[in-house]
């Protein structure tokens, strides 16, 4: 294969769901039915409490990663209806500017649907207790393969969201929520498997899923790069670009909200970015508008040429994107003045915020807080698979799971990642209160 065709990865065919003739429906898009499953989803709704930088914190201004992934949406929104409009001579001729748009809108809703409690940090708590698992002698991790093992060592967030959306919600191991091809192409931002994950662990599916993510590659016509590897789908880098940007204007934001950083900082590093002020930001001044409005207008200002710049450099590198050959983020791509802008917000919100005390102490309580859960749930299901039975207090820890309790002919692997759905999917609240209750401080009615 030379090179990826429009016609195949903007397919509206849905993964194991009757054959229909999906673009002839009247109302709604099946792409504009994607958006809508990934919002009405229990486990998109429990990303208002789950950590996006700051954990557990009670500022009704700091982002979760379900404000982060609505704000993500709608950049991305913007850049498909921009790349929609510059292309729409080479698209299939029943695809439209807005359904680029709102395929590259979903995948941003849902690219951070799999991300565990604590965000990051709960990825970083559940790798390394595995990671210790493997080496006390427990026999935890025997039986499993090598890849089974190396799964279990790197949880991926990406990974498990790939899961969400092709097995878990809704149609529960029938295909999941049944998104198109088109939407789920978008969303592997990392379309390998673990062996391909390199130093940083990044990939995108779990050998439970191998089997769907060859067949979505294959329905899309995504180039191959290996075995069980393949290229992005052009759309995905818009995702990535979406994402980008929101984390680093965004975080800053945060971070002058809760005292970290200073207004002066802030505003230097957003005006660098947007190439000018605003318009009306002296008059905002010379008025005494509020600080928060005056960096919400920069930021506006900020967003405005990134979305512009990104979108014109994506459809001047199509060619590449089609091939398989771009190697480069978009954003490097864009203007020094806006790529240098925006690694500069990443490097104040890595010196800075990620650094700040609050945040330290919280995320080590994580680490606390999910070898906890992890202990009890893990050690339940290996348990009930060696045995055929629980003691007591595992029978009670899988009395939590419901219909999901694994059963002792599964194989370990396969209990393992239930207790790992049921884990991944808590929120931070939920997550601290069960591992308080099991560690004794018991509420009651």
């Amino acid at each position: 294969m030379t090179q990826m065709h429009w016609e195949r990865l903007l397919s509206p065919d849905r993964l194991n769901d009757k054959p229909r003739e999906a673009r002839g429906e009247i109302g709604r898009s099946p792409f504009h039915k994607d958006h809508d499953r990934i919002v009405f989803a229990g486990s998109f709704r429990r990303l208002g409490r789950k950590t996006q930088v700051h954990p557990l914190t009670d500022n009704d201004h700091i982002h979760t990663r379900l404000t982060h992934s609505l704000e993500v949406g709608c950049v991305g929104r913007s850049l498909g209806m921009i790349v929609g409009e510059r292309l729409r001579e080479r698209l299939p001729e029943w695809i439209t500017p807005a359904d680029l748009g709102v395929i590259v809108q979903a995948a941003c809703l849902g690219h951070d649907i799999g991300n565990p409690p604590f965000g990051h940090a709960g990825e970083y708590a559940i790798r390394d207790w595995f990671k210790r698992a493997e080496s006390d002698g427990s026999g935890l991790l025997d039986d499993l393969s090598d890849a089974e093992r190396a799964d279990l060592l790197t949880y991926e967030g990406n990974a498990q969201g790939f899961r969400i959306v092709t097995q878990i919600e809704y149609n529960q191991f029938k295909g999941g929520m049944r998104l198109t091809g088109a939407t789920l192409g978008t969303m592997l931002k990392y379309p390998w498997t673990v062996e391909h994950g390199g130093v940083a662990g990044k990939f995108g599916c779990y050998q439970s899923e191998k089997h769907l993510l060859a067949e979505v590659t294959s329905r899309l016509g995504l180039k191959p790069r290996g075995e069980w590897t393949w290229c992005r789908h052009p759309l995905a880098w818009l995702v990535e670009a979406a994402d980008d940007i929101c984390y680093a204007l965004l975080d800053l934001e945060d971070g002058l909200e809760m005292g970290i950083l200073r207004f002066d900082e802030v505003a230097d590093v957003l005006i660098q970015i947007a190439g000018e002020l605003p318009p009306e930001y002296h008059d905002m001044q010379r008025d005494g508008v509020s600080q928060r409005r005056r960096i919400a207008a920069l930021r506006g200002a900020a967003m405005e040429r990134a979305v512009n710049d990104v979108g014109a450099v994506f459809v001047e590198h199509e060619q590449e994107l089609l091939n398989g050959n771009l190697r480069d983020d978009l954003l490097e791509l864009c203007h020094p003045d806006l790529d240098w802008g925006v690694k500069a917000a990443k490097q104040l919100a890595r010196e800075r915020i990620f650094q700040n005390e609050r945040k330290a102490k919280l995320e080590i309580g994580a680490y606390t807080t999910l070898g906890i859960l992890l202990e009890a749930f893990i050690g339940a299901a290996h348990e009930l698979h060696y045995t055929g039975r629980s003691t007591f207090k595992h029978q009670r820890v899988l009395a939590l799971i419901g219909e999901n309790t694994p059963r002792p002919s599964w194989s370990l692997y396969d209990s393992y990642r239930r207790m790992l759905d049921f884990i991944g999917g808590m929120t931070d609240h939920y997550a601290v209160d069960l591992a308080q209750e099991m560690g004794g401080r018991l509420k009651g009615d």
